[in-house]
């Protein structure tokens, strides 16, 4: 049985959810998303909106698919009703003599100690914000799994090493530094 999925999806001021041609629609102050409800998947769980909140129940109690879906389901909704009233965001900062990032027009531009810069196409539906410094920047979107995505491409570039303390690291990100090898 889903702990998460027996919850209603609450709505937040400012957000309505509809059902049109097989996918939930959440509209919000900060745009608008699509879940589609005639995946494989999805096509475990029903889905209503009832009110002000959004009930999701699995249509076989009996199946282990159909259960593990509802929590899920339950949590995409949840995650788009946040996304479109409040939005997601990850904070990432680089470590490492001369590393530094810019964004130049859709493009985010890593200078991080290989022989060329990288750069990476920033997704529609996010923003990549620069912070104080140049190696500090913050990725914003309203789709917490594209922020997330995007964010791990970035975090790819250059792995937090262990031994050095370099890389790109995320703001709270904990790296257990390694003692070198001895003499």
């Amino acid at each position: 049985m889903s702990r998460a999925g027996k919850y209603p999806v609450q709505l937040k001021d400012g957000v309505s959810v509809a059902i049109v041609d097989n996918a939930l629609v959440v509209k919000g102050p900060k745009g608008e998303l699509k879940i589609a409800l005639d995946s494989k998947h999805a096509g475990l769980v029903d889905v209503k909106v009832e009110g002000n909140e959004v009930v999701i129940t699995p249509k076989d109690a009996e199946d282990k698919a159909s259960r593990a879906m509802w929590g899920t389901m339950n949590r995409n909704i949840k995650a788009a009703v946040n996304g479109v009233s409040t939005g997601f965001a990850k904070e990432m900062y680089m470590n490492g003599v001369g590393y530094k990032a810019s964004v130049k027009g859709k493009d985010l531009v890593l200078v991080a100690g290989f022989s060329h810069d990288v750069v990476m196409p920033i997704p529609d539906g996010l923003t990549v914000e620069m912070g104080e410094k140049p190696t500090e920047f913050t990725i914003r979107g309203i789709d917490k799994c594209l922020v997330g995505q995007f964010a791990d491409k970035v975090h790819k570039v250059r792995k937090a090493d262990p031994y050095k303390g370099k890389g790109i690291f995320y703001k709270n990100e904990k790296v257990r530094r390694k003692e070198g090898k001895k003499k």
